[in-house]
C-alpha cells in the first residue's frame, strides 16, 4: 500500500501528464503528476464556502487547475464527482448537495477548456478505484467502497473493474431504507442509510438529543469528539450510527459477498469504539457464519478519489476508444 502524497510507479507512460480532478461537496481538490514523481508534482485544495453552487465550483476548479498547469497541458483529464454521473457521456445527474450542476455536460466542458481526453465518474465509483489500485483494495478480486462524511456513497469493482449497473447508478447504498419512515432524505425517501448516520445525521440527532441546547453550527466531527472524551450523550449518537451502518453494510454483504470492504470518509475517523460496533452489527447481519467479514479503513485517506481519477485517466488512455 501507499500513502495518500506518493504517486504510485509504473501507471503511465514516462511522457504523460495526468490532471486529477475532485469535485467534493465540501471541497475542490486538483493534483498532477508523472510516472517517477515521488509526491504529486502539484496540488491544492479549497474548502467551498457556505451555499455556494455549481457555477463557483467550476470556476474555482478551473482556476486551480491552470494554476498547477502553469503554462503546460495535461494529456488526460480524471474527474472524480460527489454526485451521480453518466459515464459514457461524462454528464453530471446531479449534486445532492451543490445547487446547479443538474445535467451538466462535465466531460464536455473541460474537453473544451482543455483541448484534451477527460473522463467523468461518480465519486465514491474513482474512490473505489483508487483503493482498489493503490491502497487498501489490493489484492481483491471483489471489494466495496463506501463513503461516510457529507453523505453515504458507494463503489463496487468486480473482477478489477468498475461495476456502474444497467444505468449506471449501482453502489447507492446511501439510498437503502434502513429505517421505514425515518428522516426525510434528499432522494425523497424516508429512512435511507446517508440520512440516519452520515455527518450531518449525527450532528442533527445530537441537536435532537440536546432539546435545543446545543448550536445550530454543529458537526458529525464535533460530536465524535465528545463521544471520545466520555460524553455520554455523544457515544449514544456516535453508536446509533455505527450499527445504522453496520445494518447498510450487512445488507451488502449479504447481497455481494465481497472479499472486502473499504471504508472512508470523515465519519470513519471517529475512532476504535465506532470501528467494533458497526464491524459487530455487520457481522450479525451477515446471513451464514462462514460469510467473510473484511471491513477495512481507506489506506488513501482524502486522497482516494484524487488517486482514483489518476486510474480513471489511463483506463481512458489505455482505452482511446473513448477518445
Amino acid at each position: 500500500m501507499i500513502h495518500s502524497t506518493h504517486a504510485p510507479r509504473d501507471v503511465f507512460s514516462p511522457s504523460v501528464l495526468v490532471l486529477a480532478l475532485d469535485y467534493g461537496g465540501t471541497k475542490l481538490s486538483a493534483a498532477l503528476l508523472t510516472k517517477g514523481d515521488q509526491t504529486w508534482r502539484a496540488c491544492k485544495r479549497v474548502p467551498s464556502p457556505p451555499n455556494h453552487d455549481a457555477t463557483y465550483d467550476q470556476t474555482t476548479m478551473l482556476a486551480m487547475a491552470k494554476e498547477l498547469l502553469a503554462g503546460s497541458k495535461p494529456d488526460v483529464i480524471g474527474v472524480s464527482f460527489g454526485g451521480p454521473v453518466e459515464v459514457t457521456t461524462g454528464t453530471v445527474h446531479l449534486s445532492h448537495h451543490v445547487p446547479g450542476w443538474e445535467n451538466t455536460l462535465l466531460r464536455d466542458q473541460l474537453r473544451q477548456e482543455f483541448g484534451v481526453p477527460a473522463i467523468v465518474d461518480n465519486d465514491a465509483n474513482v474512490a473505489a478505484l483508487g483503493e482498489w489500485t493503490f491502497g487498501a483494495g489490493q489484492g481483491c478480486a471483489t471489494m466495496l467502497y463506501v463513503t461516510v462524511s457529507t453523505g453515504i456513497g458507494g463503489g463496487w469493482i468486480l473482477n478489477g473493474e468498475i461495476y456502474r449497473g444497467a444505468d449506471g447508478l449501482a453502489g447507492e447504498i446511501g439510498h437503502i431504507v434502513v429505517r421505514p419512515g425515518g428522516a426525510e432524505c434528499v432522494c425523497g425517501k424516508r429512512g435511507c442509510l446517508e440520512v440516519e448516520a452520515c455527518g450531518p445525521a449525527i450532528a442533527r440527532k445530537m441537536r435532537e438529543r440536546l432539546k435545543g441546547r446545543a448550536p445550530d453550527d454543529i458537526t458529525g466531527e464535533f460530536v465524535a469528539q465528545r463521544a471520545r472524551q466520555g460524553d455520554l450523550i455523544a457515544q449514544e449518537v456516535m453508536d446509533e450510527a455505527a450499527r445504522i451502518l453496520g445494518e447498510g453494510l450487512g445488507a451488502a454483504l449479504n447481497l455481494m459477498n465481497p472479499h472486502r470492504i473499504v471504508l472512508g470518509g470523515g465519519v470513519t475517523k471517529s475512532g476504535e469504539r465506532y470501528w467494533k460496533i458497526l464491524r459487530e452489527t455487520a457481522r450479525a447481519y451477515a446471513v451464514l457464519p462462514a460469510m467473510r467479514v473484511d471491513i477495512q479503513p481507506a489506506a488513501l485517506g482524502d486522497d482516494a478519489p484524487l488517486w482514483g481519477a489518476v486510474a480513471l485517466g489511463q483506463s481512458l488512455l489505455d482505452s482511446r476508444s473513448s477518445w
